[in-house]
């Protein structure tokens, strides 16, 4: 959110469009980051508490996909399609992610990483392309509080598997 001249906070043209959800992860940024772009991790911690990933196919570059089903703990196979639209090692991440490649409602994430002494702070900052979508988001598929639950996965993985086999190797 911005502020006028005379202070007055404005409200963003997206807002009632956006989510965004945050972390502290107490581990080096560096290694944080590797466990959103290196395949052989994602798919040990990626998604909601109960659910599991299946990647089909993996290319992180600016313009390359992530093709992956998520698999629900009701048995749902969830398709899901990402493009990476900026990347800034170690910094930030934009995507745009859908259930393929011409979903009409996919929908644009920025994860942004800051070092925070030894931990991290992540953000992820998402924006619906219509504020219907956004609310169907967080109240159909309880997006705000999935999100947090991947980044507690994401948080537990790079604790007990990164950080801990940097330090012992």
């Amino acid at each position: 959110m911005s502020t006028t001249e005379r202070g007055t906070p404005t409200r963003s043209a997206t807002a009632d469009r956006e989510t965004v959800i945050s972390r502290i992860i107490d581990a080096p940024r560096e290694l944080v980051f590797e466990a959103f772009t290196d395949v052989r991790h994602l798919s040990r911690w990626w998604g909601p508490e109960g659910f599991t990933t299946t990647t089909q196919a993996f290319e992180f570059r600016v313009g390359g996909e992530w093709d992956f089903v998520m698999h629900g703990p009701d048995g749902t196979d969830y398709l899901e399609w990402i493009t990476w639209t900026e990347i800034v090692p170690s910094e930030r991440i934009a995507m745009l992610h859908g259930e393929t490649r011409d979903d009409p409602n996919a929908f644009e994430s920025v994860l942004t990483f800051e070092a925070d002494s030894t931990a991290t702070r992540i953000e992820m900052h998402t924006v619906f392309p219509t504020k219907k979508q956004r609310d169907e988001a967080v109240e159909k598929y309880h997006a705000i509080e999935a999100g947090r639950q991947t980044l507690s996965n994401l948080a537990a993985y790079v604790t007990e598997n990164i950080q801990k086999g940097a330090e012992d190797g």
